[in-house]
């Protein structure tokens, strides 16, 4: 059988990655481009990146006025409520047709700001800012713009999109070429914001994840959010785990007496880091010899650093910020319990690496990685007396500590990004068989 051809569209791709996001991507990519003829489309590759298999492009690198101008078939932002700006000069003093005039011709151009901009940001994508940002909704347009263009011309057997920003691509090149696509969902608005807050992503996910050929979640807790709150099709959903990239673990000593209890990962509201302060302080009472780390930036950083600050365990909260993967894996090998207390969490890859050091790990019951490790203990996200009990246990009971963590480490050989990869090729024959009928 000859291999099938795959259009991937991603965002986040290593070495320039934001979460776990980019860590999934590459995992996928890398077990998929020894089984199929891999087209990898990004908003920005490293140059010095090379795949087997794989034509690799990156929007960074490319020439983007050598592309015509065009629109897209679709208006996926029409929902939006944007802020116009013009510039500084506009005139205080215009006369009524002036200032419509003026107003006018803004419109005119934030309407059309996905098209290249001219000077100085004639590439988006070469910017050292981040991916998402303020200018998040222009650089997925331009992406849609400039994967349909790459993309025209050749022929794919699928079209595999990983989350909501590389969605609007997806279907643009499908509405061209008829391709089926297969939507891939590593983390929803849902998760980020709750069942409450429905802003114009939310709606985007919506309706992109209805009319995909086929959705993979990477969990069954995703895969009911998107039943339950998106109204995809149960039929369509295939649930696919991530894997874990094998590496070297050791130990390392701590330099302190006192255990040490951790928090791995984006500082936001979805990750609970305000649940791990709670159950810090919980545990402190009751086991003083220990020391919590909250190892991640993000938008809460400094909230919690304050926060922290002020409580009776401050002293024993230590903040390390951005860490690299020799830093994160300097700190799982001296860590005693992993915490991961989300509130939202579709998997929870850093319950894997930390499961690959042998740290015994209470994790919240709302996340997917709690499916796949059979020694993690779980917990509410909101019952942070239940949280600090658990933590407390295995910080005491070092037997069952051990035992629990090498039955999560014995679950890990199961966990494979080849045998994800798998999943997916058979996902892709099915979804060409039903179309060849």
């Amino acid at each position: 059988m000859a291999q099938p051809k795959v259009l991937m569209l991603g965002w986040e791709f290593p070495p320039i990655i934001n979460g776990g996001l980019g860590v999934a991507s590459m995992g996928i990519a890398r077990a998929l481009s020894s089984k199929s003829a891999l087209t990898l489309i990004l908003p920005k590759a490293d140059p010095k990146l090379t795949l087997q298999n794989t034509e690799l492009v990156g929007l960074n690198q490319l020439d983007l006025k050598k592309y015509r101008e065009e629109e897209l078939y679709r208006d996926y932002f029409e929902s939006i409520e944007e802020v116009m700006q013009v510039p500084v000069s506009m005139d205080p003093y215009h006369s009524e047709l002036q200032y419509r005039n003026t107003v006018l011709a803004h419109r005119r151009q934030a309407k059309n700001h996905y098209l290249v901009p001219e000077g100085e940001d004639e590439n988006p994508f070469e910017a050292d800012d981040d991916l998402y940002g303020h200018r998040v909704v222009e650089k997925v347009r331009l992406y849609a713009k400039y994967a349909c263009q790459i993309a025209e011309g050749r022929e794919f057997d699928v079209i595999h999109a990983h989350d909501w920003m590389t969605f609007p691509a997806a279907l643009e090149i499908k509405l061209r070429t008829g391709t089926p696509i297969v939507l891939h969902v590593h983390s929803l608005d849902y998760d980020r914001g709750g069942a409450d807050l429905k802003n114009w992503i939310f709606h985007l996910e919506k309706e992109l994840l209805q009319e995909a050929d086929q959705v993979v979640a990477v969990s069954h807790y995703t895969a009911g959010i998107m039943e339950t709150h998106y109204g995809v099709d149960p039929e369509k959903i295939t649930v696919v785990y991530n894997g874990v990239t094998p590496r070297e673990t050791y130990s390392k000593p701590k330099g302190f007496p006192e255990k040490l209890v951790l928090f791995l990962g984006r500082v936001t509201g979805q990750k609970g880091p305000e649940n791990f302060l709670e159950v810090a302080q919980r545990v402190y009472r009751r086991f003083p010899e220990v020391r919590f780390v909250m190892a991640g930036t993000g938008d809460r950083l400094k909230r919690m650093i304050e926060a922290g600050a002020y409580t009776e365990v401050g002293h024993r909260f230590h903040f390390t910020g951005f860490l690299d993967q020799q830093g994160v894996g300097d700190l799982l090998a001296m860590s005693d319990v992993y915490c991961m207390p989300s509130v939202s969490e579709p998997f929870g890859l850093s319950a894997l690496e930390a499961a690959q050091f042998g740290v015994p790990m209470v994790i919240s019951r709302q996340s997917g990685v709690s499916e796949v490790l059979p020694g993690a203990l779980v917990a509410d996200h909101w019952d942070t007396d239940d949280m600090a009990q658990q933590v407390l246990d295995l910080l005491t009971n070092e037997p069952m500590a051990r035992l629990l963590a090498e039955q999560n480490t014995d679950a890990l050989h199961k966990l494979s990004w080849d045998a994800a990869a798998d999943k997916l090729l058979a996902l892709y024959s099915s979804l060409n068989s039903a179309v060849a009928e």
